[in-house]
């Protein structure tokens, strides 16, 4: 499917989904969520993909926040839906089974962090740059900012940039635990790749599996969040996958995994 605002590329089982708005630093308004949420469902029904990276186009912003411009005129009703659509294709990133990779090459600001925070995880460049700044518009995050934010770094740390609209630098966010490696820009694709790949040579069905274990178990007492894991990974058992995995390994050979 063609897309007018997201640039689709394939490489070694990985799906780079491209930001396209330069001109706005691939701000998003609508139609860049439609066009994301439509991408990212197509590479979770497509076999071929095992793992998604989620980038912006060119080397100043991932995503500069949400585009303004679409507040105008919104009452309380439309600007709830506007949220919640917004809130829904995150969403569908966020419980996609397969690995999905957020390589943040510039501004991720507003719903650019949002998106970001979405993603299972960051590669960020050491010119990335990380802030919530809707207060300063006399708003909240809607996009599951302010509840993303705080199950990642903390309520602390979470509400220092909620309640100053700040930015944080690379390294900052990377002591903080925001995003998994910082890297020169000019590295920031190839490793973004090569993670990407790392995930991807995993069995599919597993990568899965833990992805829904952490996702659902995050929300649960940690009583509760075990029998999801061990529900799961009883199920692995009844799968090609775990008998290919556990023979290979016994066999001294790499493991030729058909993610079922």
């Amino acid at each position: 499917m063609p897309y007018e605002n997201v640039l689709i590329e394939d490489g070694n089982g990985v799906r780079w989904i491209t930001l396209n708005r330069p001109a706005k630093l691939n701000a998003l308004n609508r139609a860049v969520l439609a066009e994301l949420g439509s991408a990212v469902n197509a590479a979770g029904s497509d076999g071929a993909v095992r793992a998604v990276v989620v980038t912006g186009y060119g080397d100043k912003a991932f995503a500069a926040g949400a585009d303004i411009a679409e507040f105008v005129g919104l009452d309380p009703r439309d600007a709830q839906q506007f949220a919640r659509a917004g809130q829904a294709v995150f969403d569908t990133i966020a419980a996609l089974p397969k690995p999905v990779i957020a390589a943040v090459n510039g501004f991720a600001l507003g719903g650019g962090c949002e998106l970001a925070l979405a993603c299972h995880m960051r590669v960020a460049s050491a010119a990335a740059r990380f802030g919530q700044p809707e207060a300063k518009l006399g708003l909240i995050p809607g996009y599951g900012g302010t509840q993303r934010l705080a199950r990642l770094v903390g309520q602390g740390r979470a509400l220092e940039l909620l309640l100053t609209g700040r930015m944080v630098d690379a390294s900052t966010a990377l002591a903080w635990g925001l995003v998994n490696r910082v890297v020169e820009p000019a590295e920031l694709r190839s490793t973004a790749q090569g993670l990407a790949e790392e995930t991807a040579a995993v069995s599919p069905l597993a990568a899965g599996r833990c992805l829904e274990s952490v996702r659902i178990g995050l929300n649960l007492p940690l009583d509760q969040a075990q029998e999801v894991e061990a529900a799961l990974f009883a199920l692995c058992f009844a799968s090609d996958d775990m008998r290919e995995g556990t023979t290979a390994f016994l066999e001294k050979r790499p493991p030729k995994f058909v993610g079922r």
